[in-house]
C-alpha cells in the first residue's frame, strides 16, 4: 500500500533543503524578535498606583517608585506586600508578552526549550 505525503513532503534533497532553509528562517527570526522583546520596556502600577514598577524584556528591573504616602515606618509590611505584588506582576506581563509575540511568529508550534 503506497502512502501519499502532502505536497512538498517528498524524500528527495531538496524538499530536506527547503525545510533547513525554513527552519534557518524561522530561527533567525526567533532571534531578531527575542532580541527585540528584550529591548522592551513595561511600567506596571502596583497598589492602587502608588507603587510603579519599570522592567524591561529580560525581566530586569529597571527602577521601583513609591508614592511617599505608602511609606508608613509603622506598616512595613503592607509595603513589602505591594512590592512583591508589582513585582510579580511587571514579571508575569513580561512573560506573558515574550510568549504571546513568539507564538505569533512559530504559529503556536511547540518547541521544547523556546516557550
Amino acid at each position: 500500500m503506497k502512502s501519499r505525503l502532502p505536497q512538498g513532503f517528498g524524500t528527495g534533497p531538496s524538499n530536506m533543503q527547503g525545510m533547513l532553509k525554513q527552519a534557518q528562517k524561522m530561527q533567525e527570526d526567533m532571534a531578531a524578535l527575542q532580541e527585540e522583546l528584550d529591548a522592551r520596556e513595561y511600567e506596571i502600577k502596583a497598589g492602587g498606583g502608588v507603587a510603579t514598577i519599570k522592567i524591561n524584556g529580560k525581566k530586569e528591573i529597571q527602577s521601583i517608585e513609591l508614592a511617599p504616602e505608602i511609606v508608613d515606618p509603622d506598616d512595613i509590611e503592607t509595603l513589602c506586600d505591594i512590592i512583591t505584588a508589582g513585582v510579580n506582576q511587571a514579571i508575569k506581563t513580561v512573560e506573558e508578552e515574550n510568549s504571546k509575540a513568539m507564538s505569533s511568529l512559530t504559529g503556536n508550534m511547540s518547541i521544547p526549550g523556546i516557550f
